[in-house]
């Protein structure tokens, strides 16, 4: 698919001027700076409407990533916006130490309306690398309360991603992304994942479950606080849990006495087609980390959610829980993600995306003829391809090729091609999709259509 050109006029600034005061003085995330030179264009999205966004010289893309699992409602929502107005023309801002504003209190009150079991105690923060990094410290915070003060540890899954911050980082299980800012908060563990398509045949399809009850017996059960789970994993390229996987989990967790921290900065706000990731897949955490769609991500916004029973020594008397951060629950954004909860109700984002998931999957697995997809896989609407040199043997691609199909070929190529997603190898090679809850067949086409050619590029230039 050729970019389309815009109709409407181009922003003010000219590309020349916005490009040469990014180089000069923007700093992006997790990106290679020396990229982007006279020749080599950094690209500059100016406008966005539903699934698409437009650059600076009119060409149209197919957001098929959510601007990172984040834009869940699609792009341009107006009534955002007036809900962002109109707050302001009321209340700007009053920080939650101390005080409380109407916004916050319902959106706390809605949330737990939506939230399964007992998730009743709403703790706002700014993102989800704060929000996991509040469920450590509440998960230390809560054992110390309750007299088990040695229940530090945090058991997390190799290759998972659960933020930057210094705790998170702990439990983020990708070396590239720790060993820079080593050494990082003690306490931090790891067990496999649930990447069945490079099992053995043979394995039980509760290994995985059961290697975190080995992991607690190894570093001892008394010193375990909480296992940190996405319900569907992101980095690795969308792993999702083998059938059963999380009530052994809640099991080993239970008998343990260990948090179970679901981690749904990604997978909550209707993304696998519930509100919360483990309603997907039938599981009652201790505690909910949230974040990107909450508030549609027009702004910031992210929120822990704890259990009443975790919440209770904070309750009463002089007891608190020391943290916190001045902007969290924010007037504006809990305004906007009010807004955003009645646009989901409204439209049933959540009830599309049940209905579209298995027609999704099947527009992605017609793809499994090319010889460099081995896997296809995921839930609701965020899909991985595992990309392999060999579908016989699974044989990946070592890491010089794997730079130079993604980074060097793929990455560009697709964008040049109209569609935004990811090609990540924090694994093994992936492509990864997550487009807007309103996407439907049109833009499940438009992808498989954008891509099939370049895959098929990118495996005659690997395989030579």
């Amino acid at each position: 698919m050729a970019a389309t050109p815009q109709t409407e006029a181009p922003p003010a600034a000219k590309g020349a001027d916005l490009q040469e005061m990014a180089r000069r003085h923007l700093w992006m995330h997790f990106t290679r700076m020396g990229s982007f030179d006279s020749e080599h264009e950094m690209p500059i999205i100016v406008r966005g409407e539903g699934c698409y966004v437009w650059d600076q010289h009119g060409n149209r893309y197919l957001d098929g990533l959510s601007a990172l699992f984040c834009v869940n409602a699609g792009h341009g929502r107006e009534e955002l916006g007036e809900a962002m107005a109109t707050q302001v023309r009321e209340l700007d801002f009053v920080t939650l130490w101390s005080y409380a504003h109407p916004r916050a209190i319902e959106l706390a009150e809605r949330i737990a309306g939506l939230t399964p079991g007992d998730l009743n105690r709403v703790f706002f923060t700014n993102s989800g690398s704060e929000a996991v990094e509040s469920a450590i410290k509440l998960a230390r915070s809560y054992f110390k309360a309750t007299g088990k003060a040695q229940k530090t540890k945090v058991i997390a899954r190799e290759i998972a991603y659960h933020g930057t911050t210094m705790g998170a980082l702990a439990a983020t299980g990708i070396p590239p992304l720790r060993t820079p800012f080593e050494p990082l908060m003690p306490g931090g563990t790891h067990v496999p994942n649930t990447d069945s398509y490079r099992w053995p045949e043979d394995r039980d399809p509760l290994w995985a479950a059961d290697k975190i009850e080995e992991k607690i017996i190894w570093e001892g059960p008394d010193t375990v606080a909480a296992v940190i789970l996405e319900p569907l994993q992101n980095a690795g390229g969308c792993l999702p849990p083998q059938d059963g996987y999380f009530q052994r989990v809640r099991e080993i967790c239970d008998r343990y006495d260990v948090l179970l921290v679901s981690d749904e900065v990604i997978c909550s706000w209707g993304r696998l087609g519930e509100f919360f990731g483990c309603q997907h897949y039938g599981y009652q955490p201790d505690i909910i980390t949230t974040a990107k769609a909450l508030a549609a991500s027009y702004v910031p916004m992210g929120a822990m959610i704890a259990s009443d029973r975790v919440f209770e020594p904070f309750s009463e008397g002089t007891a608190m829980f020391a943290h916190g951060s001045t902007f969290a629950g924010h007037p504006v954004a809990a305004a906007v993600a009010l807004a955003n909860i009645d646009i989901f109700e409204r439209e049933d984002l959540c009830g599309h995306v049940r209905e579209k998931s298995d027609e999704f999957r099947a527009a992605l697995e017609s793809l499994a003829d090319l010889p460099i997809v081995g896997d296809v896989r995921g839930d609701g609407f965020f899909f991985a391809l595992e990309l392999v040199k060999d579908k016989e043997t699974k044989e990946s691609f070592d890491d010089e090729e794997s730079e130079a199909l993604l980074r060097g070929f793929l990455s560009g190529e697709l964008y040049r091609s109209g569609l935004i997603c990811r090609a990540d190898d924090r694994g093994d090679p992936v492509i990864q999709l997550a487009p807007p809850l309103i996407a439907d067949t049109e833009q499940f086409e438009e992808i498989v259509e954008t891509l099939r050619p370049i895959l098929d590029e990118g495996h005659r230039r690997i395989a030579g």
